[in-house]
């Protein structure tokens, strides 16, 4: 039904105090599209929103109020004054609006053919100066001229949700994302789950979509600079509309209109088989559909001691769809032989490619840790060259053999026994350097056993990188905690020694305690003292037990954890950093007091020693340091940084790995030095302590951690100074940048060439051992 129009009012828009109410509508220039108000199947509900006009099949493009029905046909949509649509309900009730960052001076809302619904200033066709536009708000169709993705500047990240239903355009399970949280690819969730992933880009397709090729339908492209990160499409052929939707089962389709059948036709599918399920083989699994069975481990790929990778080589594996890149690296100014050399001397790294495959191939892109969600491709794929440890490569033309199999199994158990014998002496020889006892109890194994119920799954308490820890009664009626290290540990033997070295001899309060060892045979375990509210992540990190730690109790966790750090880098036997403290190793007693644990990967500094540099980085994603990320470079700020980190998880309840705020903000640290620089670091807070908290112990708690993670070490304060900030109020400095992981040359090399720019923080970039801790 067309729109009953004033004179000088044009079909394709209105002006400000014009209306549009249900029955009317407004046509784009060429006629192609259409605005209005609609139902679906049997349903009563009224929504607006855009459609094809010329086609028979109009699908709904996009819908204003999916979240807010009319339930009746009074419904207006208006343009007020001051730019701003609103769309009425029969008591002038506001159910929908555009809320427009700035006002209009003579605001117009105009229908585009591209079925771009703009509020614009006049007659100011320029789009990038638009007061608001429908292309940025996109529902679950993606048309041509969209930019899909993250605008930085604007604060705009454009994805797709899907319908609920057919007929039911309300908020479905489904969304497709531009992830940047890595090196950028798209990503269907079923609400936070993982379905599908495209791959990154590759310069020609994202390495997901073989299939996307130049046709005679559409053309296509990415742009990737410091303020933007978007997929786009323009069709070549006005006769042959296409778009992009992500239906209401989370598939995403490209349809194409045909004239001669006056439908649209699926013209290709993001998921086309089994193997397109997000990890299907799980990590470094590759998945090939023309394999019975389809999934294969990748050759070589695990070394069952870190050690083992410092001489390894790599494998070419060819047309793959590269790994997930949500914990990856990359830079843009270095070729494939010194990506090589790049991953080579980190050994968390593994495995590397080309960003770039156009031509002779260009950039860097390294993964660390686990391999997700590979699979095998016949054309248009890309190569990747995944790490082997050496004693692996002479296996690589038959990897099934059974008898060199049977030769690694009786070889390992050999040197198993052998390892697991001489490792006491190890550890009493260290002892004995130092002019030292051990001085450490040893349980023997069938203590240990009668202690844990034969290691019952009702006991086990976790397990990680160490391997399975289990909670135990000793015959005099002690409860204890077993760290029970598991054949394919990730820590193994040096880490057990770590633990007995520098743990044995230290007494604080806020440091677990180890009452003993058991080393027999091939059985390697720790005895701690019992714990009975585990560790800080299980509070602060889930919604109901948050409620438990009030904030008194959380400020009282942070200082608790700061002397402690304090204890080790200045008053013990020992100067030692930690190396890798989180939520995860901060265990709490009875009383909520904190605990340090988990001393596996700690290393001790002489007197007048103050920093070090190690080839084999270690450690946790989101807590690392960019110094010794990238570099190798550890010292007591080390610790810092992740003390600030974890202060910062404290007081906001939410984790940094794997933190993205709709604002795109991608670490928790870049979040909160942002808010804190424009004065709002209250909206950090948890709200589940907004009760109990005292705002200028949580004010200073935030400017502590702030100073702790600033990018360049130097700058950040020692434990020393950390203890006297919190439990003072004497006036503090004003914080720097946090340290956002990044390689020094990036930036000056993209903006020479006129490239990219892309910042990391830690948490994107962080690395750890061969598998993330």
């Amino acid at each position: 039904m067309s729109l009953v129009l004033q004179i000088g009012y044009a079909l394709d828009s209105i002006s400000a105090g014009q209306n549009i109410t249900d029955g009317q509508t407004i046509v784009s220039p060429s006629g192609n599209f259409e605005l209005g108000f609609f139902s679906r199947g049997s349903s009563k509900n009224r929504y607006v929103g855009i459609w094809y006009k010329k086609l028979s099949a109009g699908r709904v493009l996009w819908v204003a109020n999916r979240e807010n029905p009319l339930n009746d046909s009074s419904g207006v949509l208006k343009l007020t004054p001051q730019g701003v649509l609103t769309l009425l309900n029969h008591n002038n009730g506001i159910v929908w609006s555009s809320n427009v960052s700035r006002p209009a001076q003579n605001p117009i809302a105009q229908l585009f053919d591209s079925a771009n619904f703009v509020i614009k200033e006049g007659n100011d066709n320029d789009l990038g100066d638009a007061i608001w536009q429908s292309f940025d708000h996109p529902c679950d169709s993606f048309l041509a001229g969209m930019k899909f993705g993250i605008d930085r500047a604007k604060g705009l990240d454009r994805y797709l949700t899907s319908w609920k239903s057919v007929d039911d355009p309300s908020l479905g399970d489904f969304t497709y994302r531009l992830d940047s949280s890595g090196y950028p690819q798209l990503i269907v969730r079923n609400r936070s789950v993982v379905q599908f992933r495209s791959g990154p880009w590759n310069g020609l397709r994202f390495s997901g979509f073989p299939q996307l090729r130049p046709n005679p339908v559409y053309s296509f492209g990415f742009v990737f600079t410091q303020n933007e990160i978007y997929y786009y499409f323009n069709i070549l052929n006005s006769s042959v509309p296409s778009m992009l939707v992500l239906n209401e089962n989370g598939i995403a389709q490209r349809f194409s209109w045909v004239d001669r059948t006056h439908d649209w036709i699926l013209y290709s599918s993001a998921q086309t088989d089994d193997c397109d399920t997000y990890a299907l083989c799980g990590g470094n699994g590759n998945c090939n559909i023309a394999s019975s069975p389809k999934c294969v481990c990748l050759t070589g790929f695990m070394p069952k001691y870190p050690s083992a990778w410092e001489w390894g080589l790599f494998l070419k594996y060819t047309k793959v769809k590269l790994p997930d890149t949500r914990q990856s690296w990359f830079n843009e100014s270095i070729n494939l032989q010194e990506c090589e050399q790049t991953c080579l001397r980190n050994c968390s790294c593994t495995a590397y490619s080309n960003l770039d495959i156009r031509g002779q191939g260009s950039g860097c892109l390294l993964w660390f840790g686990d391999l997700m969600d590979i699979r095998q491709f016949n054309e248009n794929s890309q190569d990747i060259y995944i790490r082997m440890a050496a004693s692996e490569v002479g296996m690589c033309s038959n990897p099934d053999s059974s008898r060199k199999t049977g030769t690694r199994k009786s070889t390992g158990i050999i040197v198993s026994t052998m390892l697991s014998a001489m490792l006491l002496l190890g550890i009493m020889v260290v002892f004995m350097n130092h002019g030292e006892d051990l001085d450490l109890p040893m349980f023997d194994v069938t203590t240990i056993v009668n202690a844990t119920n034969n290691f019952s799954e009702d006991n086990k308490l976790g397990e990680g990188g160490f391997g399975a820890v289990y909670k135990g009664v000793l015959r005099n009626g002690q409860e204890i905690a077993v760290k029970r290290l598991s054949e394919n540990s990730r820590q193994g033997q040096d880490e057990f020694k770590n633990e007995v070295v520098y743990i044995a001899k230290l007494q604080h309060r806020n440091l677990v305690k180890i009452l003993g060892c058991c080393i027999q045979v091939d059985e390697m375990m720790l005895i701690y003292e019992f714990l009975p509210n585990r560790s800080l992540d299980c509070f602060i990190f889930d919604r109901e037990k948050g409620v438990l730690l009030d904030w008194p109790r959380r400020f009282t966790i942070i200082n608790g954890t700061a002397s402690g750090l304090l204890y080790l880098h200045r008053d013990s036997r020992l100067r030692i950093i930690h190396r890798d403290l989180k939520a995860e190793n901060i265990l709490l007693d009875n009383e909520m007091n904190p605990k340090i644990s988990d001393f596996g990967l700690a290393r001790s500094f002489g007197g007048n020693e103050s920093e070090a540099n190690t080839k084999r980085v270690v450690g946790t994603y989101g807590y690392m340091s960019p110094e010794y990320a990238i570099h190798g470079l550890y010292s007591i700020k080390l610790d810092v940084f992740s003390f600030g980190v974890v202060v910062l998880e404290i007081v906001s309840g939410q984790r940094n790995r794997g933190f993205n705020h709709p604002d795109n903000h991608s670490s928790l640290p870049g979040f909160a030095w942002t808010l804190f620089r424009d004065r709002k670091p209250m909206k950090l807070v948890d709200p589940s302590i907004t009760s109990t908290f005292n705002p200028a112990e949580v004010l200073r708690s935030i400017h502590v951690a702030l100073l702790c993670v600033q990018q360049n070490p130097r700058d950040r304060p020692e434990m020393s100074s950390v203890v006297m900030m919190l439990g003072s109020e004497s006036a503090l400095p004003h914080p720097k940048q946090p340290g956002f992981f990044s390689e020094e040359s990036v930036s000056e090399a993209s903006s020479s060439s006129g490239g990219k720019h892309q910042q990391y923080s830690a948490n994107e970039m962080t690395i750890s051992d061969v598998q993330p801790r």
